[in-house]
Parts: C-alpha cells; structure tokens; sequence
C-alpha cells in the first residue's frame, strides 16, 4: 500500500505538468478550418474611406474552434486573422485568456458594417469585450492593425466568394452584404 502510495505521489507533479503545458508550436499553427482544406484560409476584405484591404482569415466554426480561438499563438501576420462566424446572430463577449498577443477585435453586425471595435486588447485580459448588440461575426486582427489601415465603426465587410475578383474561395462560406448604407 505504502509502495502504490509513494509511486503515485512521484507520478502526479509529471502528470499535472503534461495536463497542464501549452500547445506545442506545431498544434498552433492554424488547424482550425472546418469544411475546408488543410491550410486554407477565407479571403475578407474590408471597406474603408480609403478602398478595400484585404485580409486571409482562419475560420473558427466549431464550438471548440471559437473557444480555442487565436490562444497561445506568438505572432498573427499583418494581413492574417480569424473570424468567428455567429450563426444566428447573437450578441458576443470575448475574452484573452491564454492569449499571448494583442488583438483588435471587430464586432460585425448583420448588414456587414463594423458595430464596435475592441481595439488593442490586452493579453491574458479576463476583461469581456462586446458590441452588446447581435453580431453575425467576429474578426480578431493584430492588435493595433485597425487603426494603422483607418478602420472605423461603420466600416463594411465581406468575406468568401464576395471578397475576390474571380469569384472563388476555398471555404464554404460566403457573406455579402449589400453596398447601400
């Protein structure tokens, strides 16, 4: 009994410890794609005063995908991102928990346009942000790359098919509003 005790004593610091480390750089690479090839990203663009900028985006569909979201990544290049499709809309709240560098986060309501911009959130901030109104998603960006392009409330987005010239997207997922405010 004193021997199963002892043995079970010097296990568990190993255990914790492996329950407990963060993903390994290879597991946070990006594999976040639901119904879309390996590796594919979503073209976005959005609209400013100043034209269009844009944007390859991770898609992060699932439940698990939206919780896992860009946490315990190191870098997010300039025009790289996720969104957060909200199907059917709902009023979001995000969070940085685990997640190491600042974002911006960009509320999208129904009609495309920006509603709220949380612009440069803090790391590991347990502070919710929200726009407090239905969005249909959610575009996390680098922290500060809004303001750097001019991005502004009001602004519109479009993503999938919508969001190239030729009309073609790797990724089921297509949101075109119309260009009347």
């Amino acid at each position: 009994m004193i021997s199963t005790r002892l043995l079970f004593a010097a296990a568990l610091p190993a255990l914790l410890l492996a329950c407990s480390a963060k993903p390994d750089a290879a597991n946070d690479s990006g594999n976040v794609q639901a119904a879309a090839p390996q590796g594919a990203l979503l073209p976005l663009v959005i609209h400013t005063a100043k034209g269009g900028h844009r944007f390859d985006v991770e898609v992060a569909r699932t439940e698990a995908e939206q919780e896992q979201g860009l946490m315990f990544r190191k870098a997010l290049d300039a025009d790289r991102g996720m969104l957060f499709p909200m199907e059917p809309p709902r009023t979001a709240s995000f969070w940085m928990k685990n997640t190491i560098i600042p974002l911006d986060m960009l509320f999208i309501h129904t009609d495309g346009t920006i509603a709220f911009i949380g612009a440069n959130v803090a790391p590991y901030s347990r502070e919710p942000v929200s726009a407090g109104v239905p969005v249909v998603a959610v575009l996390e960006l680098r922290g500060g790359r809004a303001a750097e392009l001019g991005i502004k409330e009001g602004d519109r987005l479009s993503w999938g098919k919508c969001a190239t010239t030729d009309g073609k997207s790797a990724i089921d997922l297509d949101f075109c509003p119309t260009t009347a405010r």
